[in-house]
C-alpha cells in the first residue's frame, strides 16, 4: 500500500469551472492551460482503482485528466466524462536504488519534495512542476536533457492501467502495451500508478553557464556546441522586432557538494507571485517587444558558473501562479514541433513565417533532441525543437500554422500532441508513422472505444 503525503490532494486546475451538477459528478467548463478552447463534461474524482473499474460499466466515453497543464485539449471530452486522477496520490521510494512508485495523480513537484533531500532528482523534468505522473508518461515529457538522456518513459520501469473495458493491466518496457502506452495521450487507458528510476544528485543547486548568439544561427551553433558538453541545455529565443533569431543559450550541469559551502544562504525559491482573475491581456506586439529587448540586453554575454536552484533553473514560470491569464479572455495556444536533424532549413523556414506573422510570439524555446524513447505516438525524435506561445485573436493564425505543419510534415517532423489544440487529421500519419500499429493494440485494449477525448476525435485517432 502507498503512503499518501499530507496536503497532496488538489484541485484539477485553475481553469476548471463548475456549471451545475450531474448524477454521479459534476458538469464543468474545462480548457486547456491555454484557457482555449472550452468544452463541457461531467468531471468525477475516483479514489481508488476499483472506483475506475466501476465507471466502465456504465460510461461511454471517458479520458483521463491531471493538473491541466496540457495546452490544449488532450485532457477534455465534450458531453463525455473527464476523470480528474488528482485524488489518487502518494509515493514510495526506494532510497537505495532510485526507484520510485507513485500513483498516477501525484505531482512531479512533490515527488521532487520527497527524493530531492535523499539524494535524489527526476531523470526528465518538463518546464513545470505541476504535471502528474501520468500525465508525464501519456505525454512522455522531455526536458532540457534530452540530447543527453531521453524522454521520461526511458525511466519508466511499469505502468499500471485500467483500460476502456475495465480490465486491469501491467505494462512494462518492451511490451507493445508499454509503446502504445507511453506518449499515447492516456488513449491505451487510464494510468493507475507507475515505478520509474531517478537520477543521483549531491544538492539541490545547478551550475549554469550562459552565452549569447545575435542571430538563430549562432545560437543553433551553440546549442550543437553544447550537446556533448553539457547535460542540459536551452536556448531562450527572440522572434519578435527586427532582430528575429537572437536569443541566449543557457546550459548547466548539477553542482556538487561544495555548492554549498560556496553560497549556503542563497534563497533556494524567489517568492511567487499570482496572476489574478481580472487582468486584461497583457501579451501584445508592444509588450513582446519590449520584454524580448529587456531580456536580451540584461543577459551576459558570457557567463560561466552561476549558481541557482533547481526550481530557479527548471521552472522559471512556476513564480507566476496562473500566468496563462496574462494572454486576456481569448487565451493562447503553444506550438511546439521538431524537425530531425538535417532539416535545418526547415526550422528556419517556419521560423521566419511565425515571426512574420500578425500574431506576436510571445515566447520561444528551442532544444536539442535526442533519441526516441521507443513510445508509438512519442513525440521526441533526433533534431531540433521549438515551442512558442502565441496569443489567440488573429483570424489568420490558423492558416500560417498550417503552413507550418506541412512544412514539418515534410520534412519528417511532427507536432506536440500534449501541446495541440488546432491541428488537422489530414498529417497526423505523416508525422507519426506508427500511427497504425498503435491504433491496432489500442483497439485490442479497448474494443468498445470507450478511452476518447477531443484531440483524438478532431485528429481521428480513435477511429
Amino acid at each position: 500500500m502507498l503512503t499518501t503525503p499530507q496536503g497532496l490532494r488538489s484541485p484539477v486546475a485553475q481553469n476548471l469551472l463548475e456549471t451545475g451538477h450531474g448524477h454521479d459528478g459534476v458538469w464543468k467548463s474545462l480548457s486547456g492551460w491555454g484557457n482555449s478552447p472550452k468544452t463541457s463534461s461531467r468531471v468525477i474524482t475516483p479514489a481508488r482503482d476499483s472506483d475506475l473499474v466501476a465507471l466502465t460499466a456504465t460510461d461511454s466515453g471517458h479520458i483521463a485528466r491531471g493538473l491541466g497543464r496540457s495546452y490544449g485539449d488532450a485532457a477534455q471530452l465534450a458531453g463525455g466524462t473527464v476523470v480528474d486522477m488528482t485524488a489518487m496520490t502518494g509515493v514510495r521510494l526506494d532510497a537505495g536504488s532510485g526507484l520510485v512508485t507513485a500513483h498516477a495523480g501525484t505531482s512531479l513537484g512533490t515527488i521532487i519534495d520527497t527524493v530531492v533531500p535523499g539524494g535524489w532528482f527526476l531523470p526528465v523534468t518538463p518546464g513545470t512542476r505541476h504535471v502528474t505522473v501520468g500525465g508525464a508518461i501519456a505525454a512522455d515529457v522531455h526536458g532540457k536533457n534530452h540530447h543527453r538522456d531521453g524522454s521520461f518513459g526511458q525511466y519508466v520501469d511499469s505502468i499500471d492501467l485500467v483500460t476502456g473495458d475495465g480490465s486491469r493491466v501491467t505494462a512494462t518496457q518492451g511490451s507493445d502495451v508499454f509503446a502504445a502506452t507511453i506518449g499515447g495521450m492516456g488513449l491505451t487507458g487510464t494510468i493507475t500508478r507507475a515505478s520509474f528510476r531517478l537520477t543521483p544528485v549531491d544538492t539541490d543547486w545547478m551550475f549554469i553557464d550562459t552565452r549569447k548568439g545575435d542571430d538563430l544561427d549562432s545560437v543553433m551553433d551553440l546549442l550543437a556546441d553544447s550537446d556533448d558538453r553539457y547535460r542540459y541545455s536551452v536556448a531562450w529565443v527572440d522572434l519578435s522586432g527586427t532582430a528575429r533569431g537572437r536569443g541566449v543559450v543557457s546550459a548547466a550541469e548539477h553542482a556538487g557538494s561544495d555548492a554549498t559551502v560556496l553560497r549556503p544562504r542563497l534563497e533556494k525559491r524567489s517568492g511567487r507571485v499570482e496572476a489574478p482573475a481580472w487582468l486584461p491581456r497583457l501579451v501584445t506586439g508592444p509588450t513582446v517587444s519590449l520584454f524580448n529587448q529587456a531580456w536580451f540586453s540584461a543577459a551576459p554575454r558570457e557567463e560561466s558558473g552561476r549558481l541557482e536552484s533547481l526550481d530557479a533553473f527548471f521552472y522559471p514560470l512556476d513564480r507566476v501562479g496562473s500566468w496563462n491569464r496574462l494572454y486576456g479572455r481569448l487565451g493562447f495556444l503553444q506550438y511546439q514541433f521538431v524537425v530531425p536533424n538535417g532539416e535545418e532549413t526547415t526550422l528556419t523556414k517556419v521560423v521566419s513565417t511565425l515571426a512574420g506573422c500578425p500574431t506576436p510570439v510571445a515566447l520561444a524555446v528551442l532544444k536539442r533532441m535526442g533519441p526516441s524513447a521507443g513510445g508509438l505516438l512519442s513525440f521526441p525524435i533526433p533534431g531540433w525543437t521549438l515551442a512558442v506561445d502565441l496569443p489567440l485573436g488573429d483570424p489568420d493564425l490558423a492558416t500560417t500554422l498550417d503552413e507550418c505543419d506541412r512544412a514539418v510534415a515534410a520534412a519528417g517532423g511532427r507536432v506536440y500532441l500534449a501541446k495541440d489544440s488546432r491541428l488537422k487529421a489530414d498529417v497526423i500519419e505523416d508525422m507519426y508513422p506508427e500511427l497504425a500499429r498503435w491504433q491496432e493494440i489500442r483497439a485490442r485494449l479497448d474494443p468498445g472505444g470507450a478511452l476518447r477525448s477531443n484531440l483524438s476525435e478532431r485528429l481521428k485517432l480513435t477511429g
